[in-house]
């Protein structure tokens, strides 16, 4: 299986409370965090052409890429590997805390809302 990954050998990194937030809401869903876990993948879409999708998956497909951080198992599609090798996936909590956010070293430019971006 061939993979891009960032310098630390993986192809994304996560944050210890963005693991800890994924990991509670698959529980709360009543999946086996063993098996199950986060799909990060990129879509078509959006003013500047690909967007961010995250999902919950009970299982990982044959080809994805598959790392764990601090628990969490994420899995990466092998079309989404290139536009997001090196990323990180962070959480930002509280009143004005916009959620998941995966900050992309690969982003050339981004729409004005930042909901999407071009490499």
């Amino acid at each position: 299986m061939s993979q891009s990954v960032s310098p630390s050998g993986e192809p994304v990194e996560v944050t210890e409370t963005a693991a800890d937030q994924a990991l509670s809401l698959i529980e709360e869903q009543g999946y086996d965090t063993d098996e199950a876990g986060l799909r990060l993948f990129v879509q078509q879409g959006g003013c500047a052409g690909l967007s961010y999708g995250m999902r919950f998956d009970v299982e990982p497909e044959e080809d994805d890429a598959i790392t764990e951080h601090h628990g969490l198992r994420i899995f990466v599609d092998p079309a989404s590997q290139k536009y997001i090798h090196g990323s990180v996936l962070d959480f930002e909590g509280g009143l004005q805390g916009k959620g998941f956010d995966v900050e992309n070293p690969n982003v050339e430019s981004e729409c004005g809302c930042g909901e999407s971006f071009r490499t």
